[in-house]
């Protein structure tokens, strides 16, 4: 299911929620579960050609937002400092998906190196240690760290339950008025 969101933001769901950005850039946020792939490369193509997509951002490493990131030939792929060595440590604790965790390629690059002054990256370790949100104007990306009622999960492999009260609580000190979570749980 494909929403637009504001002017240049779509919401694709499958699951989990994947999130286009088109301004000076072309950026996904997430990239879904591999088991919605042709329904996610159907919506994706709706909103955009997957080959013009110049970013994607994971607000963390988990299968479900992950599995689709071979539809961006030509993007560059961001992640945390955090999940990036989580990786490096346990492929599979971090991804939570043996098969997944076999076929993900994506190189990597911190997302503390990402040029595009119109996201701030925000640092919410709790669901996983290298959990990130992402505040766009007055849109909140907040993956799986706060949905509209509830907040993630914090007993996986890579999650960090004493942070993540203080990281809800940051996130309480942001001004936006549409948040975008990782699922509509």
């Amino acid at each position: 299911m494909i929403k637009q969101i504001k002017d240049n933001i779509w919401k694709i769901n499958n699951d989990s929620n994947i999130y286009v950005v088109k301004d000076d850039k072309v950026v996904v946020i997430d990239a879904g579960d591999m088991q919605y792939r042709e329904q996610v490369k159907k919506d994706v193509s709706e909103v955009v050609d997957p080959k013009e997509v110049d970013v994607v951002i994971f607000t963390h490493l988990h299968y479900d937002h992950i599995g689709n990131y071979n539809l961006f030939p030509n993007a560059k792929f961001y992640a945390s400092e955090e999940s990036i060595e989580d990786l490096k440590r346990n492929r599979e604790g971090t991804i939570l998906n043996m098969l997944m965790a076999s076929m993900f390629k994506a190189k990597l690059n911190p997302v503390s190196s990402l040029s595009i002054d119109k996201f701030k990256i925000i640092n919410t370790p709790g669901h996983t240690k290298g959990s990130i949100c992402l505040l766009y104007g007055d849109v909140l990306f907040s993956g799986d760290t706060i949905f509209d009622n509830a907040w993630g999960r914090d007993d996986l492999p890579t999650s960090v339950p004493e942070k993540m009260q203080e990281s809800v609580d940051k996130l309480k000190g942001f001004k936006y008025e549409i948040l975008a979570p990782g699922h509509d749980y």
